[in-house]
């Protein structure tokens, strides 16, 4: 999403801290399309914040002190005021998203929610299926996605961390997927290869990582994941599961039961997404500057199953582009180690 269009080139100077023990650094805040973007003063990417899970752990104090989640290590400190002011915004529309006693969400009327609970008695439930997934706004997208991710964790475990892997996945994001993207967590086991959440969130099992003899491998699988989210909204499956009562409740209140999201999660852990079509994978390989055969690999070992990859691999006359250095590469196959 563009959170904020007004904020769309907005920039600030930051004071970053990876964890508590860590030395202070000057560093540069870009605000995007769904995150915060902390650049170093080289230009070097640090970090990504999810600006749907940002938390202020000193409200009305100066500089603000964010960090990118509850239970995060890393903080930023921020004392430009328009900088603050488009992060509260941020934080306040997702509030307000929640569901409050006593009145509908800002963003629906009575009447639009009663119009709403009368039309989904008549209409089908892909004509419901349809409406939501167009009127549901990011902020709440972000926090389903924010509640489903807690979900996944009682079973996978919380995601691995390190400075050098944090970095190393941040740098990794930023060669494959669009700018403003929620990023990339890896997760020490318990999720299939990979996982989209609603918001923009992407999961990867560490196996992915500890397994594979190259970045390229591990690039594939997430540009699989990326063809796979734009081909079907991962907001959808979760309708699906959760059923037409819970859809409804989520367009008249912004909520959907807990008893949902943990159905839900349990079926993610445990399917295996299907392989999106050759003609797709090979234009996002080609359009990423990726080679598809170490994906090809990584499938299927004999390559008889994945041949099409392999054979029309789009980087076969090595105009591929370097995914990360080897540095971050052996960074990252070592994320889940600290």
């Amino acid at each position: 999403m563009t959170a904020l269009k007004q904020y769309a080139k907005l920039e600030s100077q930051g004071v970053w801290r990876a964890h508590p023990d860590a030395q202070r650094q000057n560093v540069i805040v870009a605000f995007g399309d769904a995150s915060l973007v902390i650049v170093a003063s080289n230009g070097q990417p640090l970090s990504h914040w999810s600006l749907a899970a940002v938390v202020r752990v000193n409200p009305g104090d100066l500089p603000a002190l964010y960090t990118p989640s509850a239970d995060a290590i890393e903080t930023l400190e921020v004392d430009d005021d328009m900088m603050i002011d488009a992060i509260e915004q941020v934080r306040t529309a997702i509030l307000r998203s929640r569901p409050r006693h006593g009145r509908l969400r800002v963003i629906l009327t009575a009447g639009v929610a009663a119009a709403t609970v009368a039309a989904a008695v008549l209409w089908l439930p892909g004509a419901l299926m349809r409406h939501t997934l167009g009127v549901v706004p990011e902020p709440t997208r972000s926090e389903l996605g924010t509640r489903l991710f807690t979900a996944i964790g009682r079973v996978s475990g919380a995601p691995c961390r390190s400075r050098e892997g944090d970095l190393a996945l941040a740098r990794l994001s930023s060669r494959l997927l669009a700018p403003g993207s929620a990023g990339l967590l890896v997760m020490p086991g318990g999720i299939p290869d990979t996982i989209s959440l609603p918001g923009g969130a992407m999961l990867l099992n560490s196996r992915l990582v500890e397994d594979n003899e190259s970045a390229e491998a591990v690039a594939g699988f997430v540009l699989a994941e990326d063809v796979r989210r734009h081909q079907e909204d991962p907001l959808r499956p979760l309708l699906e599961s959760a059923g037409p009562a819970a859809t409804i409740r989520l367009l008249t209140t912004g909520h959907m039961p807990d008893s949902a999201l943990r159905a839900y999660a349990e079926t993610l852990t445990t399917a295996e997404p299907a392989r999106p079509p050759d003609a797709a994978l090979l234009q996002r390989f080609e359009a990423a500057q990726v080679p598809s055969t170490p994906y090809a690999y990584a499938l299927d070992i004999t390559g008889e199953e994945t041949l099409g990859l392999i054979e029309a691999d789009p980087m076969r006359s090595g105009d591929a582009r370097l995914v990360i250095g080897k540095a971050d590469w052996a960074a990252l196959q070592q994320i889940c180690d600290g």
